[in-house]
């Protein structure tokens, strides 16, 4: 079976580590052709860092390029608070091998796009202003993506705003652009990523595999716990699971058995209280025609078994070098 070609926006961040885990655990399926960075969790400074550190430690031999420092038409906001100053946690790696591509991101995305025989699929994990800007500046492009699996937005409630969830926060207008621009879009959003979680227990399993690697991964995932205890809204039990985000995004190409989702027009709110809230028509009562495929639920016991299996695919190659 021929690899699936793609490219990866990121934002590490926590989850995208977890998210790059998966992808590069699975190079019999994936082509991976380019890595770009965005602003959103952390700076850009911090998050191309973050992505050249970890692909590093791992052995990654990918091209990684610096995106954009601010969203379209807003300033940005950071969620240090969540993933810690470095964006990792108090987890550390090596200082990084990898370059920083003389390609700004968006070049490297049209170049990428354009040299590749086969369409290419986009995973985009953070805020979409790297991938809009693609679309607005080289619209020419747009027939050679197969996909954008994007980690992002929710149907119901959020978790930056009352309606709105972080990434489609930081850049609403970065998805509008997207969802109106006749691109195949998947969305992972809160939907979805609030059942692919892995208990505390489970998190063990990432422990016992006895490596340097999976050590830090289980550092990475469990900071989390650490910070829901400082938040004011804590509840008691409330820290026994895990969201793992950006990791849907992967999988669902990997494993789209594992999910369920529907066809839907779905339209983000630029301005005001819901700015960055995602109106997804289940309904069809727009009358618009579907644009985005809305990832609703997913088999959770299956999923955090194929991510403790990736785990252990990195530690296999850390290990070995």
């Amino acid at each position: 079976m021929a690899r699936l070609p793609i490219m990866i926006d990121t934002d590490p961040g926590i989850d995208d580590a977890m998210m790059l885990t998966l992808a590069f655990a699975h190079e019999e399926f994936f082509d991976m052709r380019l890595v770009t960075t965005c602003s959103g969790n952390i700076s850009q400074d911090k998050t191309n860092y973050n992505a050249r550190t970890f692909l590093s430690y791992i052995g990654a031999q990918v091209e990684v390029a610096r995106g954009l420092e601010q969203p379209m038409f807003r300033e940005l906001e950071m969620a240090e608070e969540i993933h810690g100053e470095s964006g990792f946690g108090n987890v550390e790696f090596p200082p990084p091998t990898l370059p920083v591509s003389e390609r700004p991101a968006v070049t490297a995305m049209l170049e990428t796009l354009l040299a590749s025989e086969e369409k290419m699929t986009i995973v985009a994990t953070g805020p979409l202003t790297n991938v809009a800007a693609l679309l607005l500046a080289h619209p020419e492009v747009k027939p050679k993506i197969e996909c954008i699996s994007w980690m992002g937005g929710a149907a119901v409630g959020g978790n930056m705003s009352p309606s709105a969830e972080f990434n489609a926060y930081v850049d609403p207008h970065a998805v509008e652009i997207v969802f109106r621009s006749g691109v195949p879009v998947v969305m992972s959003g809160l939907d979805v990523t609030h059942k692919a979680f892995v208990t505390l227990e489970e998190t063990k399993s990432i422990l016992a595999i006895g490596t340097e690697f999976a050590e830090k991964a289980y550092g990475l995932v469990t900071h989390y716990l650490d910070v829901i205890k400082r938040t004011p809204f804590h509840e008691e039990n409330y820290d026994q699971v895990l969201h793992f985000h950006d990791v849907c995004a992967v999988m669902y190409l990997l494993k789209p058995e594992l999910f369920e989702g529907q066809d839907c027009f779905v339209e983000a709110s630029l301005e005001g209280i819901t700015a960055g809230a995602t109106v997804v028509d289940f309904t069809n009562r727009t009358g618009e025609k579907p644009n985005v495929h809305v990832l609703h639920s997913v088999d959770r016991e299956a999923f955090v078994a194929e991510f403790v299996k990736a785990v252990k695919v990195i530690s296999d190659r850390v290990e070995s070098r």
